[in-house]
């Protein structure tokens, strides 16, 4: 244990120490502020020299700076001679530019983000519920995806009957995310919103596929941005009859007016996770519960250290 040691940056400072705490290790010592030019200034205040390193950080907003920040921490790390660098990105921002949509002209910045983290000299990433997974492909060296829904929704069996459940997927695109709640949950059906995107943060529900009638809706999604999507739906889900909604949402991103907009809807529970610290968000929506992920990633790092299995986690 004493080989291992992990470092933060601005982005979410809290949980690093609590996962630093979780594998009984010291938060290492790190210098992370910014010139009066606002370049950003990096120094290890300690030997670290053969070393297996941890830097927690999110690439949430501010994007730029968090990205930046990580990326200087890695090469500090790198020529101060560690023996490896896991970059423990629980948010890995730019997923959503994955792919070039009907070859606009655009960049994969995704693909982008992947080469400046390998040029700089990570060794290994490690991320929860990535937006787009071929994302792992753009990296030479192991990346690790943990899925983190099952384990949110664990703790509805002790408070609800399977039979009142119904899973619901917010788009198409999340039909696999909900087939793997429902089977955890061991529902057998599904419903599917049937959505149309006009453009960046903004969607119009179409239709509901499935019935959810009386039931107690499961919403489960990898991030909420501005929240539009959620809202919209809800009220979708309540006119066709639902009891109760509760979204279980991996990235609490709460862009623009997310807040008001989950005030204004009809979702009766939001249960997100702390891979983006949402600050007094939370306190402004009485509707969200904070899921620790701490835990998860301490787990994960323990088992890549011992060579243990780490999708063993999320089955």
């Amino acid at each position: 244990m004493n080989n291992r040691v992990v470092f933060t940056g601005n982005s979410n400072p809290k949980l690093a120490e609590k996962v630093a705490e979780n594998l009984g290790v010291h938060l290492g010592s790190i210098k992370v502020d910014s010139f009066s030019d606002g370049e950003i200034n990096i120094q290890i205040n300690e030997n670290v020299r053969g070393k297996d390193t941890f830097i927690v950080q999110s690439t949430n907003y501010p994007a730029e700076k968090n990205l930046m920040e990580l990326i200087l921490i890695i090469d500090a790390l790198k020529r101060a001679s560690v023996r490896s660098i896991t970059a423990v990105i629980p948010y890995f921002g730019y997923s959503r530019q994955d792919r070039r949509v009907r070859s606009a002209r655009v960049p994969i910045s995704a693909r982008v983000v992947a080469d400046m983290l390998s040029n700089a000299g990570a060794t290994r990433i490690i991320t929860l519920d990535i937006h787009s997974e071929q994302i792992q492909g753009f990296f030479s060296f192991p990346m690790d995806n943990i899925y983190t829904a099952n384990l949110m929704v664990k703790g509805l069996l002790d408070n609800y009957d399977v039979d009142d459940l119904q899973v619901v997927s917010p788009d198409t695109g999340g039909v696999i995310r909900a087939r793997s709640v429902a089977k955890t949950l061991g529902v057998q059906d599904l419903a599917i919103i049937d959505k149309r995107r006009e453009k960046a943060n903004e969607s119009e529900v179409i239709n509901l596929i499935g019935d959810v009638e009386g039931k107690v809706c499961i919403v489960p999604d990898d991030l909420i941005d501005t929240a539009g999507t959620l809202s919209n739906a809800s009220h979708v889900l309540k006119d066709k009859g639902a009891k109760e909604i509760i979204a279980y949402i991996t990235h609490p991103v709460l862009s623009g007016n997310a807040v008001e907009n989950l005030n204004n809807s009809a979702i009766d529970k939001l249960v997100v996770s702390n891979s983006i610290d949402i600050g007094d968000k939370s306190k402004k929506c009485p509707k969200i519960d904070v899921f620790d992920i701490a835990p998860i990633l301490s787990q994960a790092i323990t088992r890549l250290m011992t060579g243990e299995s780490v999708s063993e986690l999320f089955r």
